[in-house]
């Protein structure tokens, strides 16, 4: 039997078509609610509509503040999706997700987060604070891509802003114990660790970098890019030697 839940002031079980400022949940397998504890469990096949978000999972732990209407965090399990009216999408195995504090968590293979062009993906885990701009991509297949930039690593954090219907990343640290991997439009950049802060412009690479651009490849153990110019040093503190393949094109 299938149970429809809508919440105003109240919990009813008619099936009520949903209204602004109401949230209705659908599930198959009824509800539990744990007044003390203020959380109540959803099972099977489990869908919450509000004017903020429409979430999908096999299950799911709400916890609410004073009233079951009064949502405050919802932990989901199984299949989720999650899309919210700020453009945000988001799916994984399993998804924290704190509605006051905009504290999204998504765990699982294939974990995805999408926030206008701004794109993360990761076989492990995703945190975001969509209030501070904070963020972190840990585990194997961990991807952050913007229109401007694509990064793979296993470990990718940083933060970024939302500049109207643009995301732009103001901070990242990239690591990875073989390569990770940063690509602009032109330039091509590989290490073991990165580092990019935006008020300096400056990128740093460290670690079996390597750069690509146009024909050229310019390898070493450090490099310091300037992102505005583009113009890059790089050194190699070990051998003390650089190395450069330029391969001219006739056209």
């Amino acid at each position: 039997m299938k149970y429809i839940i809508t919440i105003l002031l109240f919990f009813s079980f008619h099936t009520i078509g949903r209204e602004s400022g109401q949230t209705e949940i659908t599930t198959d397998d009824g509800i539990e609610v744990f007044n003390q504890e203020k959380y109540y469990l959803l099972k099977t096949n489990v869908k919450i509509i509000s004017d903020e978000y429409v979430l999908n999972a096999d299950l799911v732990k709400a916890y609410f503040l004073k009233d079951l209407y009064d949502i405050t965090r919802i932990f989901s399990d199984g299949n989720v999706t999650l899309n919210s009216s700020k453009g945000i999408k988001a799916s994984g195995e399993k998804i924290d997700f704190d509605i006051i504090n905009e504290d999204l968590q998504i765990f699982g293979k294939n974990s995805l987060f999408i926030n206008n062009e701004l794109k993360m993906t990761s076989d492990k885990e995703i945190k975001i604070n969509n209030t501070t701009g904070n963020f972190m991509i840990n585990g194997p297949n961990s991807r952050l891509k913007t229109n401007k930039i694509d990064i793979t690593g296993y470990l990718i954090k940083g933060k970024f802003t939302q500049l109207e219907n643009d995301n732009e990343v103001e901070l990242l640290n990239v690591e990875d114990e073989t390569q990770i991997n940063i690509k602009t439009e032109t330039l091509d950049m590989y290490a073991r660790r990165a580092e990019y802060d935006k008020q300096n412009n400056i990128i740093e690479l460290f670690d079996n970098v390597k750069i690509l651009r146009d024909n050229e490849s310019i390898s070493g153990n450090y490099a310091k890019i300037n992102t505005l110019t583009e113009s890059y040093k790089v050194t190699s503190k070990e051998s003390g030697k650089v190395k450069a393949l330029l391969d001219r094109k006739d056209e």
